[in-house]
């Protein structure tokens, strides 16, 4: 199966969805892949309506103009390989099978999101410790939590939100811990007072918590249960002590999905798509939005995508006016990393025996071995599971400083069956991503 467009956007998200509406309404035909059974992303994502749940005007606003825009919405696809200038396949499952699409597309725009950072502490692998973002997600879809204790741990602003979130769906928080310290935290507050907006937003996520604890320079070392989890261990550097939970939700903050842009040649800066003025990326006619050119949250996501999608619709002189508004954004990313950069004894919660590879059950102490990630691959299959290192490659990163080298298709797991396609080949020449140190 072919389809030819002149805009492809991967990822419906809050950038792809603003990327495929600015390009559908200035004329060009438009289709949206994402992985999702609904457009969204992990930030809108929709889920089970409770009492205390209120619809979100943006959201509504924004997936309204989406559709209303013409341009195509098809979910439950996955993106695994790019095998050729201006073609992208896919893997879709439907209730007849498993089958593979193609995409040819003019212009690209790329709004792949993020994921959680986890870092590895022993019992982290015990049944009951989730994401953060993961058991929202999982509430949303109608997992229970009415009434279980929950201990929020972790970093960045993201914990607030959850914690918020779950106790409208009635679970009982009793902690949430941040590792930044105080001091940070206030900086970064302080430098919000341009824009009131975001402060607001933090402010009634703490009030809507009420009385919980919000320990700050505080962070778990170990989960504690034997089934499941029972306890948390924190600490905040002087003393340690326990809180009993029937939930740990833990992240570390985000890092991008970059696996495609890799794979595309697109250059980087660090761990981030390194863009232009134009969201343009250094590969002719490919572009990128939100999340993978640097964590900044929504207000980000939104301008920077439809800076891509009038751009591709070759309205630059109308994305030009939005400049002032993407740097804005942009210099409160770098206030958001500078104050939610993780701590030193991060680096050094793992145990011997702590899991770091859940795909692979490799320990802490093999990994110690090796030099590189490419030699943990070869002599321990560490990142090599079903997650293509999309957990342990950026725990690795914190714990060594060990950076992917390459990226190979299928960047997501396909079934064999997809490739009795005579129209389905997938290349698997090493694609190294440009300027990645």
């Amino acid at each position: 199966m072919m389809r030819r467009t002149d805009v492809l956007v991967i990822g419906a998200g809050p950038a792809g969805i603003a990327a495929a509406t600015a390009a559908a309404k200035h004329g060009r035909s438009t289709v949206v892949l994402d992985d999702n059974p609904t457009a969204g992303g992990q930030i809108w994502r929709g889920g089970v309506e409770t009492a205390r749940r209120r619809d979100d005007a943006a959201k509504t606003k924004a997936i309204a103009a989406l559709r209303s825009s013409g341009a195509e919405i098809l979910t439950g696809r996955r993106v695994v390989d790019a095998p050729g200038p201006g073609l992208l396949r896919a893997v879709v499952e439907t209730a007849e099978g498993t089958r593979a699409e193609s995409f040819a597309w003019d212009r690209l725009i790329l709004a792949t999101g993020a994921r959680e950072r986890f870092l590895p502490f022993p019992g982290w692998t015990l049944p009951g410790v989730f994401g953060a973002g993961g058991l929202q997600a999982l509430v949303k879809g109608g997992f229970a939590v009415e009434g279980k204790r929950v201990v929020i741990a972790g970093t960045g602003p993201l914990l607030l939100a959850v914690g918020s979130h779950l106790q409208e769906y009635g679970a009982k928080v009793v902690t949430i811990a941040e590792q930044a310290p105080l001091g940070q935290l206030l900086q970064f507050a302080a430098s919000l007072g341009s824009n009131p907006a975001k402060l607001l937003q933090g402010a009634r996520y703490r009030a809507a918590l009420g009385r919980v604890p919000y320990r700050t320079g505080c962070w778990p070392v170990a989960a504690v249960g034997e089934e499941s989890v029972r306890a948390v261990r924190l600490t905040d550097g002087r003393r340690t002590w326990s809180e009993p939970c029937d939930l740990l939700a833990c992240g570390f903050h985000l890092v991008p999905n970059t696996e495609l842009a890799a794979l595309l040649g697109c250059g980087f800066s660090g761990d981030f798509v390194e863009v232009n003025a134009q969201q343009q990326t250094c590969v002719a006619n490919i572009f990128c939005a939100g999340e993978p050119t640097g964590i900044a949250g929504l207000d980000a996501a939104l301008v920077q995508g439809e800076i891509a999608g009038l751009v591709a619709a070759g309205e630059t002189w109308k994305a030009s006016a939005l400049h002032s508004r993407r740097d804005k954004e942009q210099a409160f990313a770098r206030r958001l990393e500078s104050a939610f950069r993780l701590r030193p004894e991060l680096r050094s919660l793992a145990a011997p025996d702590t899991i770091i590879c859940r795909c692979e059950d490799v320990p802490f102490s093999q990994l110690q071995e090796q030099a590189s990630s490419t030699e943990a691959k070869l002599m321990t299959r560490c990142g090599m599971g079903p997650c293509q290192g999309r957990i342990c490659g950026p725990a690795m990163q914190t714990l060594f400083n060990w950076r992917a080298t390459s990226v190979r298709p299928p960047i997501f797991p396909a079934p064999l069956a997809v490739f009795d396609n005579d129209d389905f080949s997938i290349s698997y020449e090493t694609t190294t991503p440009q300027e990645m140190p």
